[in-house]
């Protein structure tokens, strides 16, 4: 299974030796994460992961859904069951039934995540198969209590010297708070995600925008509705907090009056907004949250055009994030359009985009970033988070928005050993990428080696003010 040194590199050799030069400028930087969905709890407590399957495959839902479409169930993967009902809890059967399946990861970015994980954290170098399975789970549960695989020393271990957790407007940030008084010298900061007390679909909005109000002690009004966000998200900036992130389900934006807003805000309040009501609402608070990082500095993060809970019978089994979301064609030249009406020629504000949608990429995404100071693009995310996204990200985007219209890489995450496995394939992709420029002598390679290091570190922690 030894990981080829040159995987992911161009097969001409000419252009290959220019790649392998760019990476090895690069491979060793340390690693920004701001953007993820790591547990705060890790870091705070620095406790031993549990087993193998916890480790590896029970909460990541790009190896549970691959397994669930041919067939497996996911309640044999350990995976908990609204209801109650028992679930397989043998972390060894959970291990054998995803390696008599590994098979079915071929030529995924999965694979090469896992295998990177196994052979550079625990030095295994045989693939996972239903004959070799028993051995590599002794050999991983053997490591998992010893003090070098905690999670502070894996932060260590992995050259981590920031990382971004996402957290709810209602959370208390214990665990942030329990990791700045320990004394620890990693840096672990928290995200502003409002979307609970933002989206009138979710379940019990009203019940979160009432315990908005109690904690910051506003009034159950419009201007009390905004004040309670400036509190909260004034509460995360001082616990290190640089951005915000809003997982909407489209792009659309609203700039209303604010009498108009107030009254929209009346109706969703009552439970009486329909559905254009609610759409809305949401586009109204995109461009009201803009409007506060204008003040608070805080970089906004819009991840749009995810169709939330797909297969409705694994909702109701399971509950949400268990690989059922998917990709859907997302509007942004007019759904952005009242957004950067009020605030896209500010060049203080930072307004970070993703999408699902490949298509917009050339046809909107790159012109509009191309042109409004507000505006940076995200890196290839979730679904496009591989190789062929990645390059085909670079190759749609930068013809019109260049390199520095981006934010470099973000891992986006709840699988903590594969933290390093994605920066490093990133690294490759884009250092292929750089090293095709130079062999089409459209960019020198003096200039590339600039630029490896802006895409693997510098984009990125100063686009996140990190």
């Amino acid at each position: 299974m030894a990981l080829h040194p040159d995987r992911l590199f161009p097969a001409d050799p000419g252009t290959r030796s220019i790649a392998r030069r760019l990476y090895a400028s690069v491979e060793k930087l340390p690693i920004i994460s701001p953007h993820g969905h790591t547990d705060p709890s890790w870091y705070a407590e620095d406790r031993a992961f549990p087993d193998p399957a916890a480790l590896f495959i029970t909460p990541d839902h790009y190896a549970t859904r691959m397994l669930y479409s041919q067939g497996v169930k996911l309640q044999d993967l350990g995976v908990a069951m609204r209801n109650g009902e028992t679930v397989e809890t043998d972390p060894r059967k959970i291990w054998r039934l995803f390696a008599s399946h590994f098979h079915l990861f071929a030529g995924t970015p999965t694979r090469l995540w896992f295998e990177h994980s196994l052979e550079t954290v625990f030095g295994i170098t045989e693939r996972l198969s239903i004959d070799t399975a028993d051995d590599l789970f002794d050999r991983i549960e053997a490591a998992i209590p010893t003090p070098e695989m905690r999670p502070r020393a894996l932060f260590d271990r992995f050259g981590i010297e920031v990382i971004a957790t996402t957290d709810g407007a209602l959370e208390d940030l214990a665990h942030h708070d329990a990791v700045r008084k320990s004394g620890w010298y990693g840096r672990v900061v928290p995200t502003y995600r409002p979307d609970a007390v933002v989206d009138p679909n979710v379940l019990g909005f009203a019940d979160n925008v009432a315990r908005l109000f109690a904690m910051t002690g506003e009034p159950a009004t419009w201007a009390g509705y905004l004040n309670a966000h400036r509190a909260r998200r004034a509460f995360f900036k001082a616990r290190g907090a640089t951005a915000t992130d809003h997982g909407h389900a489209t792009a659309r934006t609203e700039n209303l009056p604010q009498a108009d807003a107030a009254k929209l805000f009346e109706v969703v309040m009552a439970g009486r907004a329909d559905a254009a009501q609610a759409e809305a609402f949401r586009g109204q608070m995109l461009t009201e949250m803009a409007r506060m990082s204008q003040d608070d500095g805080l970089v906004m993060q819009i991840h749009p055009g995810s169709y939330r809970n797909h297969n409705p019978s694994l909702f109701a089994d399971f509950g949400p994030d268990k690989g059922a979301d998917i990709p859907k064609a997302t509007d942004y030249v007019h759904a952005l359009k009242p957004l950067l009406d009020a605030v896209g020629n500010d060049s203080r504000l930072t307004v970070i985009l993703f999408t699902l949608d490949e298509t917009a990429y050339s046809r909107e995404l790159a012109p509009l970033a191309g042109h409004y100071p507000a505006l940076k693009l995200g890196p290839a995310w979730w679904f496009f988070d591989s190789p062929e996204g990645m390059r085909r990200f670079r190759e749609t985007t930068t013809e019109t928005a260049g390199f520095y219209n981006t934010v470099g890489f973000n891992d986006d995450t709840r699988a903590y050993l594969s933290i390093p496995a994605r920066h490093d394939m990133a690294r490759r992709v884009d250092c292929a990428y750089l090293a095709r420029l130079i062999a089409d002598h459209r960019l020198d390679e003096e200039e590339a080696f600039g630029l490896a290091g802006e895409l693997a570190y510098g984009l990125a922690k100063r686009a996140y003010r990190l």
